[in-house]
């Protein structure tokens, strides 16, 4: 018996090849426009790999915003179980951003220095997207709004990400609505200030980890956070390392110290009692 031809696999199949009258899957997902907005300034081969890697963390940060916002809102309805689904979704989607580096890693310094002149002062630090998830994550600075200024669009989305109770501040306002004994100072707060670490919080979340059976989905919460800060501190690291790989101690293209600003962005703790409590328990 003769193999078949691969023509006749796909005629067997009865797969549709006329898309002249109904949508494709070009069509579906919009692929000229996505695969369209690669546009290299330089001459330089390298240059492909650099936009690539920023656009395709753009669509992940996308996502990630998506499941954050979804997630903060239902921690404030007190519906646990679909802020744990997105909650680990967002997880994951770090994973997929940590491991991202691993490509823009094989760009040499040479080749970097090759497209750099290109880039203008064009830098990640002034990603809008990146900016509200710093926000929803607890990290509110009112200098960071500056670099969207001039688009008002972008401005609202992060000045509303700004003004918003983070993640962590809902979880703690939850934590207060079920009984356990979190400070005011916690719950009815300015949201635009950076979050500042409480003993008083830390004993709230000590009563949840002491006592895990009665507490469960608050237990389960605070693992969720864990998991969540550490996919993040891996993805501020493989940052740092990735960014002095390539350009050494240089300064960036957005003005920051480079490699200097990355390390101090290592020190933030997001949620500082849920780390905290593993040594107090």
């Amino acid at each position: 018996m003769e193999p078949l031809k691969p023509e006749d696999i796909v005629r067997d199949e009865n797969a549709q090849l006329d898309f002249s009258r109904s949508m494709s899957y070009a069509d579906y997902l919009q692929l000229d426009a996505i695969l369209g907005a690669q546009k290299p300034l330089s001459p330089d081969h390298n240059e492909m790999l650099f936009i690539i890697q920023h656009q395709t963390s753009e669509l992940w940060m996308k996502l990630m915003l998506h499941e954050l916002r979804a997630a903060i809102a239902a921690v404030a309805r007190d519906e646990l179980g679909a802020a744990f689904k997105m909650l680990a979704r967002v997880s994951r989607i770090m994973e997929q951003l940590v491991h991202a580096w691993d490509v823009l890693a094989t760009m040499t310094p040479p080749e970097y220095s090759a497209i750099r002149p290109y880039l203008g002062n064009s830098s990640g630090f002034q990603s809008a997207q990146y900016r509200c998830i710093e926000f929803a994550l607890g990290n509110k600075n009112a200098a960071m709004l500056k670099p969207h200024a001039h688009r008002p669009e972008l401005l609202a989305m992060v000045q509303s990400a700004y003004e918003s109770p983070s993640l962590y501040d809902e979880a703690l306002r939850l934590l207060a609505a079920r009984g356990l004994e979190v400070p005011a100072t916690h719950t009815r707060r300015d949201w635009t200030q950076p979050y500042a670490e409480s003993e008083a919080v830390e004993q709230a979340w000590l009563v949840v980890y002491r006592d895990p059976k009665r507490h469960w989905d608050l237990y389960q919460l605070g693992e969720e956070l864990t998991d969540l800060e550490d996919a993040f501190r891996l993805w501020r690291f493989r940052h740092v390392t990735t960014v002095e790989r390539v350009i050494g101690f240089k300064r960036g293209t957005g003005g920051t110290g480079g490699v200097s600003y990355l390390r101090k962005m290592l020190d933030v703790v997001l949620f500082p009692e849920i780390w905290k409590l593993r040594t107090d328990l």
